[in-house]
């Protein structure tokens, strides 16, 4: 079922560095209009009606990753604004930061979205330069190189 983007989403996402803090964890995305080669975004996902932008991600990190978040700190709050295929989408993301248990393993994990699809993840480097997909949202960049310190 098509995302309807004729609204702004309210989003929560996880910033999960992997234990030696060299990474963290990503969703691999399919090609767009705008990304040719595909990209990485954020780990969570939209805030229900009537739930907190906290117990969200928790929510979305249970039924996506079936893995729970210790030490959950929330981190800031980014806006999205953004083309997918050439339509126009609008984001308010709460990210948060926190240690993903059980560990994910470094290679091979996936993430079932609620459509029921299943998605790859891989561990992006927090030193990114030379990744040749961009990462969403991109606003959460500056709060990423905060966390890697």
């Amino acid at each position: 079922m098509p995302v309807d983007r004729c609204y702004i989403r309210v989003k929560a996402m996880l910033i999960a560095p992997h234990v030696d803090r060299s990474r963290h964890l990503v969703s691999v995305n399919a090609p767009t209009t705008e990304n040719p080669r595909g990209f990485h975004r954020l780990i969570g996902g939209s805030v229900e009606l009537g739930e907190t932008h906290r117990d969200a991600i928790i929510r979305e990190v249970d039924e996506e990753l079936g893995a729970r978040i210790l030490d959950l700190s929330h981190v800031g709050v980014v806006e999205n604004i953004f083309r997918y295929n050439g339509e126009l989408g609008h984001e308010i993301v709460a990210l948060y930061t926190g240690r993903l248990v059980p560990d994910l393993a470094d290679e091979g994990g996936t993430l079932t979205e609620s459509d029921g699809s299943i998605v790859p993840v891989v561990w992006r480097p927090f030193d990114d330069a030379d990744v040749a997909v961009p990462l969403y949202p991109a606003a959460a960049n500056d709060w990423i190189r905060r966390i890697r310190t």
